[in-house]
């Protein structure tokens, strides 16, 4: 794939997020799911992976998609949320029925894993990547695994694709920031600067979470339900999350060289996203080094992709995207 590409509903035959969300694949079995840890020097990072049916030494391995959180919320919350009489808001589950091995990690101080007590900023991000990979390796027998990232989660994606290139084989930035250059979002938290600097934890509570869907302008895009599942899948870890990615968005970027990142990209944002700009973004793309490239725009969608009334159009632009036959060269 390469150029820029935009989808709209259409591109998606007439599919609801419901229907989308049950491919003829989950009649394969149910879905499978495991805990593991990885340890980055004294710190417990917790994994958890989703797949259709148990692995079996005898059957092919499948694909392994690894799935990388953003500064606000836990991996389950982002990625396997469930929201009650809603429809379908898991990721882990849409690509399981999809045919992948579907791994991701709580990032240190988030959700169930443990807490160096650093601010856990994107260079604490990667090191925690870089922990969590090998177990994936290892229970898997895949040297190579795409990636898929959200917001700050896009960021570290890219900065571990930077850094540890041979384990990259596709990797999706969804709500990625580049510079920040005329972002609405970025220029809310340099005026906090001082305040998110002098703790290495913020304040993230329900109000907050609240703020997430409406800070755009666009409370519409998202139901009012979302927000309160998320509320109480991560109020249990406590009100406060790490400080370090919003300072490294605010006044540390640009933090990913799209020169040094060789894979696959496909680069996916919402049309009404204040995290970045069309040629924040579209200035990334042009520089990435590898032609087997995309840039999608989702329409009526603001930041949070994968928590919209839409989000069965992000989960056909991954689905697409990955699935690509691999060029011939």
């Amino acid at each position: 794939m390469s150029a820029d590409v935009g989808i709209g509903a259409g591109l998606v035959s007439g599919l609801s997020p419901a229907q989308a969300a049950t491919p003829a694949a989950a009649a394969e079995g149910e879905i499978w799911s495991a805990e593991y840890w990885a340890h980055k020097g004294s710190v417990k990072l917790n994994l958890w992976r989703k797949r259709v049916g148990a692995p079996k030494p005898s059957k092919k391995p499948k694909p392994v998609l690894f799935l990388v959180h953003g500064s606000s919320n836990s991996t389950r919350s982002s990625y396997d949320l469930a929201v009650p009489g809603k429809g379908e808001y898991s990721l882990m589950n849409v690509m399981a029925r999809a045919g992948y091995d579907v791994w991701t990690v709580d990032h240190d101080g988030y959700g169930y894993s443990g807490s160096s007590g650093n601010n856990s900023d994107i260079a604490s991000g990667v090191a925690d990547l870089k922990a969590a990979t090998p177990v994936v390796v290892r229970e898997t027998g895949q040297p190579k695994m795409h990636f898929y990232g959200t917001s700050s989660g896009a960021i570290r994606a890219g900065a571990y694709a930077q850094a540890e290139p041979e384990r990259v084989d596709r990797l999706v930035l969804s709500a990625f920031t580049y510079k920040g250059k005329d972002s609405v979002e970025m220029d809310r938290r340099r005026k906090r600067i001082a305040e998110l600097r002098a703790s290495n934890r913020r304040k993230r509570d329900a109000a907050m979470i609240r703020s997430i869907f409406t800070r755009d302008g666009h409370a519409s895009a998202y139901d009012p339900a979302v927000a309160e599942a998320i509320i109480a899948a991560e109020m249990k870890f406590g009100d406060q999350v790490p400080s370090g990615t919003y300072i490294d968005m605010a006044v540390n970027l640009p933090l990913v060289d799209p020169k040094k990142v060789r894979s696959p990209v496909l680069m996916i944002r919402g049309e009404y996203d204040g995290n970045s700009t069309d040629d924040d973004l579209l200035d990334f793309f042009k520089q990435l080094p590898n032609g087997d490239r995309a840039f999608v725009i989702l329409p009526q969608v603001a930041h949070s992709l994968g928590y919209s009334n839409n989000r069965h159009l992000l989960w056909y632009a991954i689905e697409n995207f990955l699935a690509a036959p691999v060029p011939v060269v």
